[in-house]
């Protein structure tokens, strides 16, 4: 009988070679990527803890000061993370991630030579850009990694960058403004990345997709854009937990852009002091709640066998978080206040991994670096486009009125974002009530295992 070569030829090119990931690998990946992550808020959260110098030596109000740290950086950030994520579901991620990193580290380092508030707002503006290209595919790579039962785990690693990038911004930024200046910040933390580009593409290898589901990344092509948002819209699941997690991070975002200030203006803290004290306890607060966040979802989810406590754990942890910010924003005696930042930080950092983990659950491998754009464009633009932008409002009105009625400028400035700061960490209760009904339809909207 004769046997078609050519056939058999084409047979074996067209069966991909088969990919093996050590659980060592894995865990490198992971790891690698968060440290990714760290760098990614190192130059995010830098420009919050140089606000104060940079807003004296331009004389910038508050409502710039927002549109310094939210509006610039959220408006593209989110708008550009669509298009990346499509291009992240047909293309190579670690090429993406690479080369995100390179361009908003070279942005951040020519930060250091703006000259006006514009020219700092496009610097933001091509960081937003670059930083668009980062968690989107790298949430798809840890779902090809790690199956759905310790996927909130990998994915709780991973955003703990926030929080390490945080630690790091805060500590670097406040110590090294205070010693040579906000400009040589700037530089400092920019250019490492560079190198880390490099080391990412030469030892992070690109897997099948749904390698961790087994087989599922037969599929070639992912569906329409077009069709994956709309389906995802038309998810009641999917649109509560989007605008449970923007309204979470309008509150985040809000207020830890103007941690430094409020340390600088009701506290008395010099750069450096608030710059090392807010490492600390935002930075090992929210390591810890965003680690516990995740890693507890999972646990309850396989003890119960029911994915509704994905987001029943964000959904308490708010509730949880709101007295104590309440607290550390309303009270003048600085040891209850820091203790209570702390407390804050930890319950309010329980969000994320668990948000991220219920929308895999809604959306096929080839469909989730996408989905996790959507989530983060709704996140985003709720978070960082408009709570720093808002809270920089309500602090400058209420600061200009105590103003007009007599009290001292300084005093007027403090109380202004004292008070703006405690009306924005209301929005928690918003958030929650999104929680759960986002839970009422989980089940019926998520894709069979």
């Amino acid at each position: 009988m004769a046997v078609d070569t050519s056939q058999l030829t084409a047979a074996a090119v067209a069966q991909p070679q088969a990919f093996q990931a050590s659980e060592r690998y894995r865990y490198y990946v992971v790891w690698f990527l968060f440290l990714v992550y760290v760098f990614n808020f190192v130059d995010r959260q830098i420009l919050t803890t140089l606000i104060e110098p940079i807003k004296n030596e331009f004389k910038l109000h508050d409502w710039q000061l927002g549109a310094l740290s939210g509006l610039a950086f959220a408006l593209f950030y989110t708008t550009f993370g669509i298009p990346v994520a499509r291009w992240a579901d047909k293309s190579n991620r670690v090429n993406i991630i690479a080369l995100s990193l390179l361009l908003w580290s070279t942005a951040t380092a020519v930060t250091a030579f703006a000259r006006n508030f514009w020219q700092l707002f496009a610097a933001r503006v091509v960081v937003g850009i670059g930083e668009s290209g980062c968690s989107p595919p790298a949430l798809s790579l840890i779902s090809d990694y790690f199956e759905p039962k310790r996927r909130g785990k990998a994915v709780s690693i991973y955003a703990m960058g926030v929080y390490g990038g945080t630690f790091i911004g805060l500590m670097m930024g406040g110590v090294v403004a205070q010693l040579y200046g906000w400009r040589a910040a700037f530089l400092i933390v920019g250019l490492p990345g560079i190198l880390l580009a490099i080391v990412l593409k030469l030892t992070i290898r690109e897997p099948p997709r749904g390698f961790s589901e087994g087989g599922a990344h037969t599929v070639k092509e992912p569906p329409p854009m077009a069709t994956v948002v709309r389906t995802l819209s038309a998810k009641s699941s999917f649109r509560h937990l989007a605008f449970a997690a923007g309204l979470h991070a309008f509150v985040s975002y809000g207020v830890s852009a103007f941690y430094n200030s409020y340390l600088i203006r009701s506290h008395g803290f010099t750069v450096a002091e608030a710059g090392v004290w807010l490492a600390f306890l935002v930075g090992f607060g929210g390591l810890l709640g965003t680690y516990v966040g995740g890693t507890y979802a999972d646990k309850l989810t396989q003890r119960h066998g029911d994915s509704r406590y994905m987001l029943k754990v964000p959904a308490i942890s708010n509730l949880i978080s709101l007295p104590f910010a309440a607290t550390a924003f309303a009270l003048s005696h600085t040891p209850v206040v820091l203790i209570c930042l702390f407390l804050y930080v930890c319950f309010g950092t329980m969000y994320l991994a668990p948000s991220i983990s219920a929308t895999y659950r809604l959306v096929t491998p080839r469909e989730r670096a996408l989905a996790v754009a959507v989530l983060f464009l709704v996140l985003n633009f709720i978070g960082i486009g408009i709570g720093p932008l808002l809270t920089g409002f309500i602090s400058h009105t209420i600061g200009n009125n105590l103003l007009e009625a007599g009290v001292p400028a300084a005093q007027a400035s403090a109380d202004g974002l004292r008070y703006a700061l405690c009306i924005i960490v209301f929005t928690f209760v918003w958030s929650t009530f999104h929680y759960y009904r986002a839970m009422r339809t989980l089940r019926q909207d998520e894709l069979p295992a």
